[in-house]
């Protein structure tokens, strides 16, 4: 049966909530901490999860936005369910509950769609959207994949069907599932590069802004590649190897040392980039002592691997490390190529 008509209305909604495998525990207490009691079903374990909310639906995002959560990645509303036993009726009314938002026609329109395994749909995700994108084609919009005015979302999962219908900003990310795909470049050092590309959108840091960037663990060499690209000079410090074409860029400068062997001149930077595999506690204590190479309205940009199973607390305290070293945290988010990390923005002021 069909419930479209009584969610997402009065004091309560409910929501599809999507977060970095493994993590979607620590999703659910942010949204406990910021809403207090939250209602949820597991539809992807440690993933994906269906969670009624105390508030109306409007309230959820903006909310959500002013608090920034670290691992709730993207949200969708759920504003319409059936269940797919009849899977061709449940289409038939899923089409019917689009067509009926007459505010998206002459927009500018994404359609994302996401499935479980062991839904109705046998095939992929790609093919149920094409179906959909040709039944709703009496809606009058334009579909695009980016910079839309709208988002259609659609879930099927095992033997229901979900959708809402929403503004990009309203899901926190405008990706399907907040999930940022990003083409490999040939000859590319290392994926560690998506890690600031993701950055570079998801915080809206403007890399061509910097001029002089140390980068504290540089090897091989994919985060320093980035910035090169970007137009900076570039001071690298790590005892590995750096790739090697990377060593002919005169912006370059290597320091084959570790990290805590370093000196250099206050201020003598604007930017400083992290993303060492060490502990994250002695990982704050490096660089918070290298704090004073950063001038103060610099930007750093540092991964935070969570090595236990307490991240929350774990990421709290790094944060403490970084704000008595005159750091103020801009955001703390796991990117969707984080995997088990979060990236920190911060700013020293």
């Amino acid at each position: 049966m069909s419930t479209q008509s009584s969610w997402g209305e009065g004091d309560f909604s409910r929501f599809i909530c999507t977060a970095n495998h493994g993590f979607a525990p620590y999703a659910q207490e942010e949204l406990r901490r910021t809403f207090g009691a939250v209602k949820s079903t597991v539809l992807v374990p440690g993933e994906i999860l269906l969670a009624g909310l105390p508030i109306a639906e409007e309230e959820v995002s903006t909310k959500l936005l002013e608090d920034s959560p670290t691992f709730l990645r993207h949200i969708q509303p759920v504003q319409f369910q059936e269940n797919t036993e009849d899977s061709a009726q449940a289409m038939e009314k899923l089409i019917s509950f689009v067509l009926n938002h007459t505010e998206l026609t002459g927009t500018k329109v994404t359609l994302q769609v996401r499935k479980t395994e062991g839904s109705f749909w046998q095939e992929n995700a790609v093919s149920l959207k094409q179906l959909l994108t040709e039944k709703l084609d009496d809606l009058g919009c334009e579909w695009v994949v980016r910079d839309a005015d709208h988002v259609i979302s659609v879930f099927v999962a095992n033997d229901m069907l979900y959708a809402g219908v929403s503004r990009p900003d309203q899901n926190l990310s405008d990706w399907s599932g907040g999930a940022i795909r990003f083409q490999k470049e040939e000859g590319q050092i290392s994926r560690a590069k998506f890690k600031l590309l993701e950055a570079e959108q998801t915080f809206g840091i403007d890399f061509t802004s910097f001029h002089k960037a140390l980068d504290i663990g540089a090897a091989p060499g994919g985060w320093t590649s980035f910035l090169l690209e970007r137009g900076l000079e570039v001071t690298a410090v790590d005892p590995a190897k750096m790739d090697a074409t990377l060593l002919e860029s005169p912006k370059l400068t290597f320091l084959k040392k570790n990290a805590g062997d370093v000196r250099f001149r206050e201020g003598e930077f604007d930017l400083l980039v992290c993303d060492m595999s060490w502990s994250p506690k002695l990982m704050s204590r490096l660089i918070s002592d290298l704090l004073y190479s950063l001038q103060s309205g610099g930007t750093a940009v540092v991964t935070v691997k969570l090595l236990h199973k307490k991240p929350l607390a774990l990421i709290k305290e790094v944060i403490d490390t970084f704000e008595r070293s005159r750091m103020q945290i801009q955001h703390s988010k796991q990117l969707f190529h984080n995997r088990e990390e979060i990236t920190l923005y911060m700013i020293k002021y």
